[in-house]
């Protein structure tokens, strides 16, 4: 199998992810972006693993660790969402800090 199309499709997760974030002023559609971004490098870490061939797995053993620390991170960022949100009735970024 080619590298190229798990790499390409990387990418993009990746390219929305990130514009997702930057462009976002909702805290949960940034939270969103971030898990995108995660789950492109979750790809590049099983591509390589079978491009490389590697007898450890250990791209597919870091891709379970970071499946693991997204699925807190999701956890812990909804958390501060909601207490944001029961703080400031919003949870638009920008209005915030005013």
């Amino acid at each position: 199998m080619s590298l190229l199309y798990p790499l390409l499709l990387s990418s993009a997760l990746f390219g929305i992810g990130l514009y997702g974030v930057l462009a976002r002023r909702n805290a949960v559609l940034m939270l969103l972006g971030v898990e995108l971004m995660l789950n492109a490098v979750n790809l590049n870490l099983v591509a390589f693993d079978a491009w490389f061939a590697d007898a450890l797995h250990t791209g597919q053993v870091l891709t379970l660790f970071t499946i693991a620390l997204a699925a807190s991170e999701i956890g812990l960022g909804l958390a501060i969402v909601l207490a944001l949100f029961r703080a400031v009735r919003t949870v638009d970024v920008d209005e915030v800090g005013r």
